[in-house]
């Protein structure tokens, strides 16, 4: 019996070994992590991980480097991470494959076939594409089709015509909603002119789609999308703390409004009592608008004119939720001034039940408000939007609560 040489037996773990280390790293870890290996070995783990994630490496790599990679790797690997490279981050044709069993509509079901033999001792191919002259998907070819039919038959009378296709352009959350009901092995890409540009893998989309959902709640609170559990704790600091600095630089507006009350505080230390209160009820009704506004927009349900009616239905939520928490927050306020003997314990639950109404409704409306504007800004919604958030929520919670006081009773 035949054995595999031990060299070739080495580099084979070794590849395999990268590969697993690559799939759980971000691009510039993966880079780090190949730098110093040889181009033909770096060429054979990108060709094992998906497009999208080749492409993130390459060109998160210098360009000497990426250009011996390159260069070590084959002519239709080499073609497709350029092209795919020209479509933005997070769209369909940065994961899409070349077409291979791509045909013309005048060959015969036979010169179909024996070119297929061919093709499938190489790639793995779910489906044979048939274009036009000018490059244009007109038809898809099923194999049982192949297999029954007459071997002299044109394929364009055995194709499905007008085949279901995405485009390159496309997000990778709006190709899964036009995929969702669907559930073929793999999906045709087309340009703008329905030129065949690529093949793009179910499981693909599917794993790219389930990473942009876990990166979601990530970027709400400033994690990075690159970061993974396997990120280095120095590259995890690098990406935190430039966020949390803007976190303490807003914690410090909602610290300056709690300042200009501080002599209403001095007078009435139970107010100190009922801030984080307030707080938290106020950022946790903002944080469940934003939740479901972030899970509107990854769906496609928040379209162009649904935008004032979802602000007005938090607002409504908000402002319910506030009079029912707020009736109990007073009354928990009012008996605690009773306790302590306060002559304004009533003003004081009064001023509570106001102020948590007030806020929540506030908070709603900025639930579902930020990641509308982030959006508009052209930016990621939910990008440090829990951050933006609860600035909003402690600053008009707590400038409320105490304006109220001052007015009312100090």
């Amino acid at each position: 019996m035949r054995t595999m040489p031990e060299s070739l037996a080495t580099d084979a773990a070794r590849i395999d070994q990268l590969t697993t280390d690559v799939r759980e790293r971000g691009p510039a870890e993966g880079y780090a992590l190949l730098a110093d290996e040889p181009p033909a070995l770096v060429a054979d783990v990108l060709m094992r991980v998906s497009p999208a994630s080749a492409v993130e490496i390459l060109w998160a790599a210098p360009v000497e480097w990426r250009d011996r990679v390159l260069a070590a790797t084959t002519d239709e690997h080499r073609e497709q991470w350029v092209h795919d490279h020209a479509y933005p981050p997070g769209t369909v044709g940065r994961s899409m494959e070349r077409p291979l069993a791509v045909f013309s509509p005048d060959l015969t079901v036979r010169q179909a076939v024996d070119r297929l033999r061919e093709m499938v001792r190489r790639a793995f191919i779910a489906y044979g594409w048939v274009v036009d002259g000018k490059g244009r998907l007109v038809g898809v070819l099923i194999f049982r089709d192949l297999l029954f039919a007459d071997p002299d038959a044109r394929l364009d009378d055995v194709m499905l015509r007008d085949p279901f296709a995405v485009r390159g352009d496309m997000s990778i959350g709006d190709a899964m909603r036009a995929v969702v009901t669907r559930h073929f092995p793999a999906y045709p890409v087309v340009d703008a002119e329905q030129r065949l540009v690529g093949v793009v893998r179910g499981q693909t989309l599917f794993e790219q789609h389930a990473f942009e959902l876990t990166a979601q709640a990530g970027a709400m609170v400033g994690v990075e999308r690159e970061e993974r559990l396997s990120t280095a704790w120095s590259q995890s600091l690098r990406f935190r703390h430039p966020w949390l600095q803007l976190n303490l630089l807003t914690a410090f507006l909602a610290a300056g409004v709690v300042g200009i009350f501080q002599s209403t505080i001095n007078r009435l230390v139970l107010l100190a009592v009922f801030l984080p209160v307030l707080s938290g009820q106020s950022g946790n009704t903002g944080c469940q608008a934003l939740a479901v506004a972030l899970r509107g927009m990854t769906l496609g349900e928040l379209t162009s004119g649904k935008g004032r009616r979802v602000i007005a239905k938090e607002a409504l939520l908000g402002c319910a939720n506030g009079f029912l928490v707020g009736i109990t927050a007073g009354i928990a306020m009012y008996l605690l001034a009773r306790t302590e003997g306060n002559p304004d314990a009533t003003t004081l639950g009064f001023i509570v039940f106001v102020a948590m109404t007030a806020s929540c409704t506030i908070s709603g409306i900025a639930g579902a408000l930020v990641p509308m504007t982030l959006k508009r800004l052209g930016a990621d919604p939910a990008t440090a939007s829990s951050i933006f958030l609860t600035t909003a929520t402690d600053v008009v919670s707590m400038g409320l609560f105490l304006g109220l006081a001052t007015w009312l009773i100090a």
